[in-house]
């Protein structure tokens, strides 16, 4: 009995992987003209997600828009399991596709929190060990 090399993760059947999904999402987001799409890959920063996909809609009605109009799509591609949080209110709605986390602001709220910069941002290095005494 040998070590195996572990597989590499494989979509569900009909389910795209990571790298699809996002593609998806950003040419439904696109369609939609939500303004200032950024696609962020998290992969090495955090397991929650692959990639990460913000975006801006010019106001609240834009912004819910945006939202429903990805979903139709993404049901249209066979996935259904979105989980959709802030939709009442479209300030700010997260969209969990599971590998793919879509963000769709108003812009004053994307502002506000920039998620980009937060998730961007290199990690910071460990600081060097005190010497004893100081």
């Amino acid at each position: 009995m040998g070590l195996s090399t572990p597989a590499a993760p494989v979509a569900a059947p009909g389910i795209p992987d990571a790298d699809t999904l996002a593609e998806l999402v950003v040419a439904s987001l696109d369609d939609s003209k939500a303004e200032d799409i950024v696609s962020l890959d998290i992969r090495a920063k955090s397991s929650l997600a692959d990639t990460m996909i913000v975006a801006s809609g010019r106001s609240h009605r834009h912004v819910g828009a945006i939202a429903d109009r990805l979903i139709e799509d993404l049901a249209a591609k066979g996935i259904r399991d979105v989980r959709v949080e802030g939709l009442a209110h479209c300030d700010w709605v997260l969209l969990d596709l599971g590998d793919v986390l879509v963000h769709v602001f108003r812009p004053e709220v994307r502002g506000f929190y920039n998620l980009e910069k937060m998730w961007a941002a290199e990690p910071m290095a460990p600081r060097p060990p005190r010497a004893p005494g100081v």
